[in-house]
């Protein structure tokens, strides 16, 4: 499949998810770094699974998206569970021999749920989790699938805090909080801040993003939220708070706020999960379903492609 036949497939087909649409990985991962394989029959694309590769024959994840893997053309109506699942094994089957790569990472959304075919090709799975809140247009429910100290946090911003959340804050604010975020956690952010930056103006200009950011009277930011959407799902991308101002609770304001503005125009609301212990448990405190996803991987890379890699990232390409 060519990627103007992508590019115009991901126009048509509203069950792409985010991360694969041709627009966000023009973003994500730079127009020359990444393709596309596909199976197709009679003209009709039958599958399709775009690919990260920062380096000839390295496919791994781009900065800043959860999961990609593969795209299946949705079945018909009256089509049984058994001829499904054998259909979209011999469709992998197909799309892992048309695979050349000495290593491959990437991870696969959770509706991806058989891997058989991978494993049967020598691949590695390792499994880990999201979180989702469902029923988004009920905002009662919502509320009080809560703990009780997640809305007590809510309401201590909103009532002894007076915190503001607005919408359209700028990059570079967002960017500094992040940063100091990451920085009272002593740790590195790996992710380009060039790529959150592309991300931002475009999910904007599609009108399928926001920063949302909680203020004070004194018009301190105390928190910001960068939440992206689509029919499908919202997905929470990146998030920090000013270490001085944590007890506010503007982080937990901040994100309910996104999720109910969100409610109009998704079905659920994706918080990427995490696997550090914190974050974990203040994703499941919003009241979100924990959902399993693959990791999956082959091969290793080298030493020659680390240094590549991590070159290519200090020039941006």
């Amino acid at each position: 499949m060519s990627k103007q036949t992508y590019h115009t497939l991901c126009l048509t087909e509203e069950s792409i998810p985010i991360f694969s649409q041709d627009w966000w990985l023009d973003a994500a991962c730079g127009e020359a770094n990444w393709d596309v394989l596909s199976v197709e029959k009679n003209g009709k694309i039958l599958a399709a699974w775009p690919l990260y590769m920062p380096l000839r024959g390295v496919v791994s994840m781009p900065p800043y998206t959860q999961t990609m893997g593969i795209w299946f053309a949705p079945p018909s109506a009256d089509t049984k569970y058994r001829s499904a699942l054998e259909h979209r094994q011999t469709l992998c089957k197909q799309l892992i021999g048309k695979l050349n790569a000495r290593s491959f990472l990437q991870h696969f959304n959770c509706m991806f749920t058989d891997w058989l075919p991978f494993y049967w090709n020598g691949y590695r799975q390792t499994t880990r989790y999201t979180y989702l809140l469902e029923n988004l247009k009920n905002g009662e429910l919502l509320w009080n699938s809560m703990s009780r100290n997640m809305r007590r946090n809510i309401k201590r911003a909103q009532d002894e805090f007076r915190i503001t959340v607005r919408q359209g804050v700028s990059p570079d604010d967002f960017l500094r909080i992040q940063a100091q975020t990451f920085e009272r956690q002593h740790k590195k952010n790996r992710q380009d801040p060039r790529v959150l930056r592309r991300l931002i103006d475009v999910c904007r200009r599609r009108g399928q993003g926001e920063i949302w950011g909680g203020y004070d009277g004194q018009g301190r930011l105390h928190a910001a939220a960068f939440v992206v959407w689509q029919k499908r799902s919202a997905f929470y991308i990146a998030g920090g708070g000013d270490p001085a101002l944590r007890h506010s609770g503007a982080h937990s304001l901040v994100l309910w706020d996104a999720i109910r503005f969100v409610a109009g125009c998704s079905e659920t609301f994706d918080f990427e999960g995490s696997m550090l212990p914190g974050v974990e448990r203040f994703f499941r405190e919003f009241g979100a379903v924990q959902m399993p996803y693959f990791a999956i991987s082959k091969g290793k890379l080298s030493l020659t492609d680390r240094v590549r890699l991590k070159w290519k990232t200090i020039q941006g390409t």
